[in-house]
């Protein structure tokens, strides 16, 4: 039975990922900071390992036997003391030295789709770096660069809630986000068959338009979209590291660069948006 070793096992993707590679028969080690807290939250694993991948010395001899490293780890803001380059960067290139040291035979890590074009966001310049250290090392690489989540999304539901969702210049660029499960599948599916770099996106291309559309039919309004100037978007960019604190204008860039570039790429999965955001509005009912 094959070992997988997943750094990020806690975070919205790695919990679909450790319950991928256990269904389909893979022994499952898990990179937590609490185990009890990880085991209390349903996390299934067959090992839970405690240790802090910012600190290289916790994670000597955890991949003793893996055949397979993960890595869903990064964070969305930076909090704690804790920067980009401390743990999209730093963190990883922790995991890959170990992984290195315990002769791992692949490195999966777990990417951004248009890191090209945003170089210049501090969140996606952590993460090409790490992606650049990986390419260049000596270990067989899968890296996955997904379009975006569903759970990215929320921002479209959360302004058709309040009545109205705003959007940058016509709207017309696309995406294809998808769903937690269906990434995870997608990540087993090129692992094992030893892919070196995926572009993975959801089994529907959208508009913003017609995702602001699918928002207020989830919750049974009325259609309200506002085209702002994409100008405005820009001089957001420019404006926003000088008057807001790193926690909010690190994501606040990466959304706004982001929301401004076509995100469409490869179709994976059977998972719907529109099914997601049914879902979501059904259990947050609307207040009226």
């Amino acid at each position: 039975m094959p070992t997988v070793f997943i750094a990020g096992a806690t975070g919205y993707l790695g919990r679909f990922l450790a319950a991928e590679y256990k269904a389909q028969g893979w022994q499952v080690r898990a990179l937590v900071r609490d185990a009890g807290r990880a085991r209390a939250s349903g996390l299934v694993a067959d090992a839970m390992i405690e240790a802090e991948a910012t600190q290289a010395h916790t994670l000597a001899g955890t991949m003793a036997g893996a055949d397979l490293v993960v890595s869903a780890l990064g964070i969305t803001r930076q909090r704690d003391g804790l920067t980009y380059w401390n743990v999209d960067y730093q963190a990883n290139a922790n995991l890959l030295a170990e992984a290195l040291n315990a002769g791992v035979t692949r490195f999966a890590y777990i990417h951004v789709l248009g890191a090209e074009q945003m170089r210049h966001v501090p969140l996606v310049a952590a993460k090409q770096a790490f992606a650049d250290k990986l390419i260049a090392a000596p270990i067989a690489q899968t890296i996955i660069a997904p379009s975006g989540y569903f759970s990215d999304m929320s921002d479209f539901l959360d302004m058709a809630r309040s009545g109205r969702v705003w959007l940058f210049g016509n709207g017309q660029n696309r995406i294809n986000p998808i769903d937690g499960q269906d990434l995870a599948q997608a990540t087993v599916e090129l692992t094992r068959s030893g892919a070196e770099m995926a572009h993975v996106g959801g089994p529907d291309v959208l508009t913003h338009n017609q995702i602001a559309e699918l928002a207020f039919a989830a919750l049974g309004r009325p259609v309200k979209i506002t085209h702002l100037p994409d100008v405005l978007r820009r001089i957001a960019l420019k404006v926003l590291p000088w008057i807001t604190p790193r926690h909010i204008s690190g994501p606040a860039q990466f959304f706004l660069t982001a929301m401004g570039i076509d995100m469409a790429c490869e179709r994976y999965g059977t998972i719907r948006l529109k099914e997601h955001f049914a879902d979501v509005a059904a259990q947050t009912p609307t207040k009226t």
